[in-house]
């Protein structure tokens, strides 16, 4: 069920709810005045017969009218005067609307009216004989009063529902239209276009859905502007790298191998110096082994499998200290990273090895420092901290390089948070958290 009809039941709902309660209330109010204006009138009636007999207690027959005359006055009752034969004389009694119409219903007329007790006075009359006066409720002008007010409220409470249905489909039809301009929008930026931007709207709280919508476009579209750069720079990175391992093959092992035919061929004539060629060519295989270990270090180092990570991070952190005699390097390594999975393992080289890499190019530092070590509270993680005293660089207004874009995804990729902390002339912090699932 759609939104507009959920609130026009509730209202709905509601509307019957006030209508029967007020109906109840309505009608436990009118029982309630009305017995209080019977009460009110028989007390009257009493007070004026009382009067109209206290200067004459004892009655002529031709006094009888003209005494209780004034009980015509009375409303809600119904008066009459019982002769000792048994006739009775009319005093005053319940005036019918003059528009039929107006008569209440009989079932309002049951739930109004009450229960009444009949009040008899008896009079004295001169020749002995006992005249009796009978008072009873009859108070439908009353009730006739209460239905006409009812009929008013209940007029007004449908009219009021009437105009909340009419305000509640002008609201809604103005949110509707709102919410399908949101929603047309997130179907655009569902098929990638997010440079989508949503209007401002006058309602504030589509305004501020809107104004989310838009930043988070504006980061997707940066996340993806940086994706395709970072994926073109891996390209390019690696086609460097396979013409520079082309190059190697072709200046060190073409050369080398072209060397070893021709000392093949010269070993073959007679007067050629076999252990001058022999040594030769043992030298030549030599330095192609220390060629090949060093393009497989460069590609994958092998020490990181055999020695584990503790001792390969060593390893490479004496090699930079050995190529940057300036740069202080030191390291804190606990021995539990060594048993970590082994894509963590290379992701986490790999990220030590670029922020070195990024400091030398860009930092200036003088000092480096690396905390890698292996937490178990509140849950097990990795906790690398990789902080430099370089010049540092205002993150807000730098674009950042690929150095750190790849960081970035490495840390991403393994459910980590990284934080990167720098303030010009403050060097730079990288802070990354690992989880270990």
């Amino acid at each position: 069920m759609s939104l507009r009809y959920q609130i026009i039941c509730r209202i709905l709902l509601s509307s019957v709810c006030i209508l029967v309660l007020g109906g109840a209330i309505a009608v436990w109010q009118a029982r309630q005045a009305v017995e209080k204006e019977v009460d009110a009138s028989i007390h009257l009636a009493l007070q004026l017969i009382t009067l109209g007999i206290a200067d004459t207690p004892v009655f002529q027959q031709s006094d009888d009218l003209s005494r209780f005359s004034v009980l015509r006055q009375t409303r809600h009752l119904s008066i009459q005067l019982q002769k000792p034969d048994g006739q009775l004389i009319h005093f005053a009694g319940e005036n019918q609307p003059s528009n039929p119409e107006e008569m209440p219903p009989s079932w309002f007329i049951h739930l109004v009216k009450g229960d009444y007790p009949k009040v008899e006075h008896q009079l004295n009359m001169q020749d002995g004989k006992l005249l009796t006066l009978i008072i009873q409720a009859q108070p439908l002008d009353e009730i006739t009063e209460v239905w006409q007010e009812s009929v008013a409220f209940f007029a007004s409470i449908s009219l009021l529902t009437m105009l909340t249905f009419l305000a509640v489909n002008l609201v809604f039809n103005k949110s509707l239209k709102s919410i399908a301009v949101i929603v047309d929008a997130l179907r655009l930026i569902e098929t990638g276009q997010y440079r989508q931007q949503l209007p401002p709207f006058s309602t504030q709280e589509f305004d501020d859905i809107a104004n989310a919508i838009n930043h988070m476009t504006v980061e997707l579209e940066k996340t993806r502007q940086e994706n395709r750069a970072l994926t073109q720079h891996s390209l390019a990175i690696q086609e460097e790298e396979r013409q520079r391992l082309s190059q190697e093959l072709h200046d060190e092992f073409g050369q080398s191998l072209t060397a070893i035919k021709v000392m093949a061929v010269t070993a073959a004539h007679r007067k050629a110096d076999a252990a001058k060629i022999i040594a030769s060519i043992s030298e030549i295989c030599d330095h192609l082994m220390t060629v090949v270990r060093s393009m497989m270090q460069q590609l994958h180092p092998l020490v990181l499998t055999e020695l584990g990570l503790k001792a390969t991070l060593e390893e490479m952190v004496n090699h930079w200290s050995e190529r940057n005699a300036d740069l202080q390097l030191t390291i804190r390594c606990s021995d539990a990273v060594d048993g970590l999975d082994k894509n963590l393992t290379i992701q986490v080289f790999r990220v030590i090895q670029e922020c070195l890499t990024n400091v030398v190019r860009h930092a200036q530092a003088r000092r480096v420092s690396i905390d890698l070590e292996k937490l178990d509270l509140p849950q097990a993680y990795i906790q690398l901290k990789v902080q430099d005293d370089g010049r540092g660089c205002d993150l807000q207004t730098t674009s950042q390089g690929f150095g750190l874009l790849g960081i970035k995804e490495r840390i991403k990729s393994l459910d980590g948070e990284l934080q990167v902390v720098s303030q010009p002339g403050s060097g730079m912090l990288v802070n990354a958290r690992i989880p270990l699932i």
